[in-house]
């Protein structure tokens, strides 16, 4: 039987059951990300915060102590921590300055560190400069690429009250630094609707509050409303956050202003600047609502609706242009007004979230809003506050030239690559880079073409202010500007190589004249309270020492409560103590010393202080010797009237010295009781006279001072300084 073999059948194969189908994931939109930044940036970046720093820190010394109203407070603050905390004006904490004291405590922390001098007053000064311009350049680049932030960081660095400021001790180069900081943290809110962000942006103005007062809420309405409209995410959370970012506003701001309020009056220093001993008074009045209006209680200047005091000046549209401010920071001002214009019109209806719109309006509104105030307001107004403006303007050019470039590109002929680091997404309306024809385009060679001859022309208006300063450069200025102008317009028949030429030869004439001003500025030595940058103008202020050119006032300024009537001027428009002073070299005055004082000596005020109003003067070797006899054994070495003939006194011996009255000696602190318990109780050694100023309402209390030491204590005169020796009033 044959045998036949049967293979075995392979067991049936069964699929195996498929896997649940995966959740849908949810699709969000990627916020467009930045091209890689081309090699050559980094380096860019690094020479210009070289080259800042250079320009901020070379020779700074030669300012001695600047503003010695704030050098005082800063060797006070290091010799003594309630000193510190408060921002008194001496160590033994008899006042603080007129502002909170965050900026002073920068200067404080390095004169412990490093000890008394100018080098370690002003370097901290000069580093918040350096890091603004480069956190500009940060804040511009995120969203408008590494040229349009070059361009802004240059313009910054380079505007002259920039210089100015950035080697000088008031509190303004801390206060724009935390501005700037402030305007990144919102830009970057307003890219992912970021609750961190917006609240730390609240944050740094509340410390810009702490540095500046009221000054630094100007950014407040801006920084919100850019918020409110751009951040990608409901109106509701919106609003939520923006509250929660006011939250972080008032903390940062408040808790100071809490502890100063909550200590007994008795623990603590005057508040100086106020009448009635409050912070909240200084910062809703003095340096408040009454900057505004005029209405400044205790002040030497404004007082008047419209302006016309010799610390305000005319009030009006043009503020910004005129002989006093214009050259502090106008230069690229109108081609800032032109470009964000223009900025605005390219990004037509784009989306509610665009992000190029969205930082338009931001820095266009800080100009805005910060330069209409300062336009209007009739309290005290110093041209330097205009650095504030600063970081705008530099802003707003970098931003709308880029713009313009890039639409530029839509001119038959003019074809340019994309930008190199911004965003892949266009901006809506606008034209695609690399594209032809368009009148878009036109337009916007057009006005970048009219932005920089506007600019040529201003500047050639600036520079022909001080015409005996190099006059050939304003001609250079003009004509290369308004050559650069014509050739932008024919760019699009010139070869493609040739462009960026054009375009850097036009940046280099429209930033000629405020270079040319910032060098000058670095080059001269800045000292007292109002400090002016570049070379002296006609009918104007000059270089310098921070007082009225010469001691005198500007013509037809006037001081409420001068003789001559309700704002009449004193005879000469000299100032009371001003820097300058008469021509035998004593500081300036009014014959028979200042109005309410009681005489002393031949005629005069008790006195013969060797400062003034403005400004401090560095005893002589013979004076220094006489205050410090036995200064261990006083809790101040001596009194004056006024901060400024107190702080050359304690900068030059590091005694406590009691600024009677503050900085106008229109404070009421110490009253006549009050010194007179001093004395009796062995805590002040001299009185040294001269120096103050009444006015607008301030307390009499420094001339009641004045007289009853006239009247109480033989006088001595050293060094054509009239002093009183209190020891004699001591009890037992």
């Amino acid at each position: 039987m044959d045998r036949t073999e049967t293979l075995p059948t392979a067991p049936a194969v069964t699929a195996p059951p498929a896997p649940p189908a995966p959740e849908p994931v949810p699709v969000t939109a990627e916020p467009p990300q930045p091209r890689p930044d081309p090699s050559w940036t980094r380096p860019a970046l690094a020479v210009l915060l070289l080259a800042t720093g250079v320009l901020y820190l070379w020779s700074l010394g030669a300012s001695g102590w600047a503003n010695s109203f704030y050098s005082a407070a800063a060797q006070a603050g290091a010799e003594s921590w309630k000193a510190f905390f408060y921002g008194s004006s001496d160590a033994a904490s008899s006042i603080t300055v007129d502002k909170t004291p965050a900026s002073l405590w920068l200067m404080a922390l390095s004169v412990r560190i490093f000890g008394l001098s100018s080098w370690s007053i002003l370097v901290p000064q000069a580093l918040l400069g350096v890091a603004t311009v480069g956190a500009l350049y940060a804040t511009v680049r995120r969203w408008y690429g590494p040229v349009a932030g070059l361009l802004a960081g240059t313009v910054l660095a380079l505007t002259p009250v920039a210089t100015l400021m950035f080697r000088f001790n008031n509190p303004d180069a801390l206060l724009v630094l935390l501005l700037v900081l402030a305007a990144y943290a919102t830009v970057r809110a307003v890219e992912t609707a970021g609750t961190r962000w917006i609240v730390l942006a609240g944050a740094l103005v509340g410390l810009g509050f702490l540095t500046k007062m009221l000054q630094a809420f100007l950014v407040v309405p801006v920084f919100a409303g850019v918020y409110l409209l751009a951040a990608p995410t409901g109106l509701g959370r919106r609003i939520r956050q923006l509250l929660l970012a006011g939250l972080g506003l008032v903390v940062a701001a408040g808790w100071w202003v809490a502890v100063v309020e909550l200590v007994p009056a008795s623990a603590r220093p005057y508040i100086g600047g106020s009448q009635g001993n409050s912070i909240l008074e200084l910062t809703l009045g003095y340096n408040g609502l009454g900057r505004i209006t005029g209405n400044e209680e205790g002040s030497v200047g404004g007082g008047r609706a419209g302006g016309g005091g010799p610390f305000s000046g005319q009030t009006g549209w043009l503020r910004m242009f005129d002989t006093e401010v214009g050259g502090q920071i106008s230069w690229l001002l109108p081609a800032a007004l032109i470009l964000l214009v223009a900025g605005l019109v390219l990004a037509g209806r784009a989306p509610r979230t665009d992000r190029r719109r969205a930082g338009l309006l931001l820095w266009g509104g800080w100009l805005l809003v910060t330069g209409l105030i300062f336009s209007f307001m009739s309290g005290i107004f110093h041209a330097y506050y205009t650095v504030a403006l600063a970081p705008a303007v530099g802003a707003v050019v970098g931003i709308g030239a880029v713009l313009l470039r890039r639409e530029r590109a839509a001119v038959p002929g003019a074809v340019s690559a994309p930008e190199p680091g911004v965003p892949t997404a266009p901006v809506a309306g606008a034209a695609t880079p690399g594209t032809r024809g368009g009148r878009r385009g036109l337009l916007a060679t057009v006005t970048l073409a009219a932005a920089l001859a506007v600019t040529a022309w201003w500047s050639w208006r600036l520079l022909g202010r001080s015409p005996d300063w190099y006059p050939w450069l304003r001609t250079v200025v003009l004509v290369g500007g308004l050559a650069a102008a014509v050739l932008i317009v024919l760019a699009g028949r010139l070869p493609r190589r040739v462009v960026p030429v054009v375009l850097a030869f036009g940046a280099a004439t429209a930033l000629a004249g405020p270079a040319a001003y910032a060098l000058q500025t670095a080059a001269t030595p800045h000292t007292g309270s109002i400090p002016s940058a570049g070379p002296a103008l006609q009918g104007g202020f000059g270089p310098g020492r921070g007082g009225f050119p010469g001691g005198r006032m500007p013509a037809g300024a006037q001081f409420p409560g001068a003789p001559g009537g309700p704002n009449g001027q004193f005879p000469g428009g000299q100032l009371p103590g001003a820097p300058g002073g008469n021509q035998t070299g004593q500081p300036g005055g009014l014959p028979g010393g200042l109005p309410g004082q009681a005489a002393g000596g031949a005629g005069r005020a008790p006195g013969g202080g060797m400062g003034g109003l403005l400004d401090s003067r560095a005893p002589s070797a013979e004076l220094k010797a006489l205050l410090e006899r036995d200064a261990a054994d006083y809790t101040w070495m001596a009194a004056t009237i006024g901060s400024n003939n107190a702080s050359g006194y304690q900068l030059a011996t590091g005694r406590p010295v009691m600024a009677i009255g503050g900085f106008n000696g229109s404070d009421p602190s110490p009253t006549l009781g009050q010194f007179q318990a001093y004395v009796a109780d062995g805590r002040i050694h001299w009185f040294v006279g001269g120096g103050g100023f009444r006015a607008n309402g301030g307390s009499s209390a420094s001339q009641e001072i004045a007289a009853w030491v006239a009247e109480t204590f033989e006088s001595q005169t050293v060094d054509g300084v009239t002093v009183y020796d209190l020891s004699s009033g001591r009890e037992g």
